[in-house]
């Protein structure tokens, strides 16, 4: 499945930033060079989330899991351009359904473990996947979500979801079996081997579709190819200096850019070790730095705070070793990325980033100062200015005044920043009406945040805030727009905005500011209930706070005032959030 324009291919391929190497054929090569190495590493919690003991396989072991599932796929008629949608934590197993899916052509779907009915027939209704693969159990033992019944249902509305894939204890009879179905013999492995060379996968075939959430009431599908994944990975490898057979711990859902890119495509590239991390916790995180000789992870702001203002939690980590740590998704502290350089001699790197590809990096070689570092980023693909970055030198970027659509070139005037390159996608799947309102006349994509031109020298980019109506929880982005939507269905409520409050953990949770009809109460109880079980939300969008409100305030022309929202829902947050924030 090919969905790049040719003449884009033609045209990176000429310049050199595109290639004909598959993610697959470095996998392979890592294989034949390195089979006894270490290669991907389970959270030593894993028994806490998922069934089994946590598992390490080499590269030799990872390639045979491979192999098992591959068969697993062909005997069920799964084959080149099918699209298969994938709900796992963050584990091995997650490699193996990579691997497979970029081995044979299958285009793989990758969802957060959180999203519910609601996000995943959506999912379904635009990419007709015909296979699904999960967990028997994803969550606490004796409880957790039971995803194989959740798909079960799904196939209902659903008819091209023909096939449900389990690994897990007691899976449910409507699934295979993935423990018992994954057997091969050589007769196998010689069909295999024939099978992918009839797939005949180019680097410019679709790899993923992972999912964002914007201003639009739904996710939206972000095709991206092996080449527009390849060519992101210098910027996590140059910038946080990453060396090749490094180990990489990975907090981050192996999901979407900021997992993949870092715990799969540098994965690949450097022949690196990845250790997953799943679901965030600080002990377990702090006993994977000490106990699993890590060189780089990346963690939020607010983690990042945490353990720079209690330092009893850094002792005992090698700081020889972990001389980098990438952290993004909001504003840093000048304060905490100079005392992590001054203290441990560790430099942070500040990440910008979108599923669409739209990328910024503000490095140690680039930005020396720890103040210039936490507050900005290079004006990258901007003539005039060098970095090291090698991918500055790929991208273009523009600032446009939103109003007027003038460019800006001047400092302190915000605008959008708008990105075209070989790291940006071509469109979203299957929406060309999306596709057209994503991009602007002169072939940019409009990523819909804000930047002010800084620096003595107009050398900077500096995040100004979002246009988009979003709230960002852990990293996660949540649409504003979708979760006012339903709660527009929820009996008692007449009016409904939601906005971010705070949190000194995940940047920001989510808060209703509700009208309730006349004559009812709504309350946070009735609203989450109402979200989680009618319309089967996934649970990290749930309000985790209530502003009851007489009226929504608005601007003369109707428009509600999220700004002033923001401002009366910040009371709402605990003293210490406000500190953080």
């Amino acid at each position: 499945m090919i969905l790049v324009p040719k003449t884009k291919i033609d045209d990176y391929t000429a310049r050199g930033w595109w290639g004909s190497t598959t993610l697959w054929n470095l996998f392979a090569t890592h294989v034949r060079e390195r089979p006894d190495a270490e290669a991907a590493v389970d959270a030593c919690n894993r028994p806490d989330f998922a069934h089994g003991a946590p598992r390490r396989l080499t590269w030799a072991q990872l390639a045979d899991e491979v192999d098992r599932f591959c068969g697993v796929l062909l005997q069920s008629g799964i084959r080149r351009d099918d699209i298969l949608l994938m709900q796992l934590p963050n584990c091995v197993e997650q490699f193996v359904v990579y691997l497979s899916c970029a081995r044979l052509g299958i285009v793989i779907t990758p969802v957060p473990v959180q999203y519910r009915e609601h996000e995943l027939a959506h999912i379904l209704s635009i990419t007709k996947a015909v296979a699904a693969v999960t967990f028997a159990r994803i969550g606490k033992p004796g409880g957790g979500h039971q995803s194989v019944e959740m798909f079960a249902g799904l196939q209902q509305s659903h008819p091209c979801l023909k096939n449900i894939f389990a690994w897990g204890e007691q899976v449910p009879l409507m699934a295979t079996n993935l423990a018992a179905a994954m057997a091969v013999t050589d007769a196998d492995r010689e069909r295999l081997a024939r099978a992918e060379r009839e797939a005949a996968v180019t680097a410019n075939d679709v790899f993923t579709i992972c999912w964002t959430s914007g201003t639009e009431a739904q996710p939206k599908g972000v095709p991206r190819s092996h080449n527009e994944w390849l060519v992101v990975a210098p910027s996590v490898i140059e910038a946080g200096e990453l060396k090749p057979q490094t180990r990489i711990l990975n907090p981050f859902p192996l999901v979407n850019m900021a997992g993949v890119s870092s715990a799969f495509v540098t994965w690949l590239s450097l022949g690196a070790t990845v250790v997953q991390h799943h679901p965030f916790s600080l002990p377990v995180f702090l006993r994977q730095l000490k106990e699993e000789c890590i060189n780089y992870t990346i963690a939020p702001p607010a983690i990042l705070n945490t353990l720079l203002q209690n330092e009893a939690l850094l002792a005992d980590i090698d700081f020889a070793r972990l001389t980098r740590i990438g952290s993004g998704s909001a504003p840093l502290s000048e304060w905490m990325v100079r005392g992590f350089a001054e203290k441990h001699g560790v430099q942070i790197v500040n990440y910008f980033g979108s599923n669409e590809g739209a990328a910024l990096s503000g490095t140690y070689r680039d930005m020396p100062d720890p103040t210039a570092r936490a507050q900005f980023f290079p004006r990258a693909g901007v003539e005039g200015f060098e970095w090291h970055l090698s991918t500055t030198r790929k991208i273009r970027t523009r600032l446009v005044d939103m109003e007027t659509g003038e460019d800006i070139n001047e400092a302190g005037r915000p605008g959008e920043i708008r990105f075209v390159g070989p790291t940006i996608f071509s469109g979203y799947f299957r929406a060309p009406e999306l596709t057209d309102r994503a991009f602007d006349d002169q072939g940019f994509y409009k990523t819909g945040d804000l930047f002010e031109i800084a620096g003595d020298r107009l050398q900077y980019y500096r995040y100004v805030g979002r246009s988009k109506d979003l709230v960002i929880r852990g990293g996660m982005n949540i649409s504003s727009e979708e979760i006012e939507n339903l709660l527009l269905a929820c009996p008692g409520v007449q009016e409904a905005a939601v906005v971010g409050v705070p949190d000194a953990i995940l940047g920001e949770k989510v808060c209703a500011c509700v009208v309730a009809a006349e004559g009812r109460t709504v309350n946070l109880e009735a609203i989450t209930t109402f979200l989680r079980e009618h319309k089967r939300v996934a649970v990290y969008k749930l309000p985790e706070y209530l502003l009851p409100l007489p009226i929504l305030p608005r601007n003369p022309v109707g428009k509600i005032l999220k700004r002033e929202l923001r401002e009366q829902a910040k009371s709402l947050a605990p003293q210490s959030a406000m500190l953080v924030a």
